[in-house]
């Protein structure tokens, strides 16, 4: 097949966070048999070597130039005219801000022109370029990585929202976009079965297909050795909002009481593009920013447990299969073993689930007195990731969707 990928994110390295992670995987799966164009709009940043490294994993790289970003600037005036424009179009201002023209025309030439027998978008951003008419000429499908009105709606139930007065006068206006756009898609792919049942809440006849995330065990490797001691570890992209809160939650109210018990505890925060309010964490003591880093498995393997404390955010969280597929003991919250059977009767325990502060507190010093349970959730969770979260599984799945079958 001729398969044409729309991704406004630039998807390499596939390092940079869950969207690059997802997009790249499952297109470098495609191309093994179909042939794949990739059109993408490269951000501040991305090298020429990188641009041309991506190349070898295409069979067309069309690169368009980013729109400027005017989303969040502005006074009230212009906060008023995205507001007003997204009541009156349907389209959510993170879209239309990196909405580009150009990259639309030649998408729209090259479907009229019959070139490829299926579109798929990847992340909802993208849905804009896909017209309701091209149904009939090609199979369309959205690769959805996130439901937004969730997203938001969890944000603003969990008091976490950027600006909550916003979020409440969005959350309808998102409710009603997603609904819309997922009427255009041939086919719709979430990365969880909770995702599934608030899109098909909106699309009760839509084709819904889960493909959870995967790892490539190569890039994470499972550990040789328990370190053993008392490292903490969380990893992400320290310029998103989730993972933001995540890390501010736990050194504010978790790590303290941690490090009463065991005071040489560490906290190891990895990931590229901290913010400043990251950046700040590293005045607490044990607590170490790193920022971006050659390899994210040499930091996993030495630390004695990952803190996954997520409080928002949908979906199966790479971090937390990356760490489990090291080999490194996981303490989550329900966002971040979200979509994973880690617990409960008749499974296996392959992580431990705390939500409150006083359960990171005990679950952790579990892990720290007990190099046996270590070694239980290590093993039980790397053989987990085998078996069902890697990129082979998803790409065969994401291929039977993009073929129809």
């Amino acid at each position: 097949m001729n398969i044409l990928m729309l991704s406004s994110t630039f998807p390499y390295p596939p390092t940079r966070g869950g969207t690059q992670v997802r997009t790249f995987n499952l297109l470098k799966y495609l191309q093994r048999n179909h042939r794949v164009t990739l059109v993408t709009q490269p951000e501040a940043g991305v090298t020429e070597t990188e641009i041309a490294q991506l190349r070898d994993y295409v069979d067309e790289l069309v690169l368009f130039n980013r729109p400027h970003d005017s989303g969040t600037t502005g006074g009230i005036l212009k906060k008023v005219q995205r507001l007003t424009k997204f009541v009156s179009e349907g389209i959510p201002p993170s879209v239309l801000n990196r909405y580009s023209v150009d990259m639309q025309n030649w998408i729209d030439r090259h479907i009229e022109a019959s070139k490829y027998d299926t579109i798929t978008s990847e992340h909802s951003v993208n849905e804009i370029y896909v017209r309701p008419h091209f149904q009939k000429k090609v199979r369309t499908v959205v690769n959805v990585h996130s439901s937004v009105y969730g997203t938001c709606l969890n944000q603003l139930q969990n008091g976490i929202s950027e600006n909550s007065l916003r979020d409440k006068i969005n959350l309808p206006l998102l409710r009603r976009y997603e609904k819309n756009y997922c009427g255009k898609f041939s086919a719709i792919v979430a990365t969880t079965a909770e995702d599934k049942i608030q899109l098909q809440e909106f699309n009760a006849i839509s084709e819904i297909t889960v493909i959870a995330n995967g790892v490539d065990l190569v890039m994470f490797p499972n550990r040789t050795a328990d370190p053993g001691g008392h490292r903490l570890i969380f990893i992400g992209a320290m310029d998103n909002l989730a993972n933001i809160d995540a890390v501010c939650f736990f050194c504010k109210e978790v790590l303290p009481e941690i490090q009463k018990l065991y005071p040489d505890t560490t906290f190891d925060i990895v990931g590229s593009r901290p913010v400043a309010e990251v950046l700040a964490l590293k005045d607490n003591p044990g607590v170490n920013v790193t920022g971006k880093v050659p390899s994210m498995a040499e930091y996993l393997h030495k630390s004695t447990v990952c803190v996954v404390s997520m409080r928002t955010g949908f979906g199966i969280k790479n971090k937390t299969l990356e760490a489990m597929a090291a080999g490194i003991p996981v303490v989550g919250s329900d966002r971040g073993l979200e979509g994973l059977a880690v617990d409960g009767d008749n499974v296996e325990l392959r992580a431990i689930r705390a939500n409150k502060p006083q359960e990171y507190v005990s679950s952790i010093s579990q892990l720290f007195e007990n190099p046996q349970l270590r070694a239980e959730l290590s093993h039980n969770a790397r053989k987990l990731v085998e078996i069902e979260f890697t990129w082979e599984s998803a790409g065969k799945r994401y291929e039977q969707v993009c073929l129809g079958k």
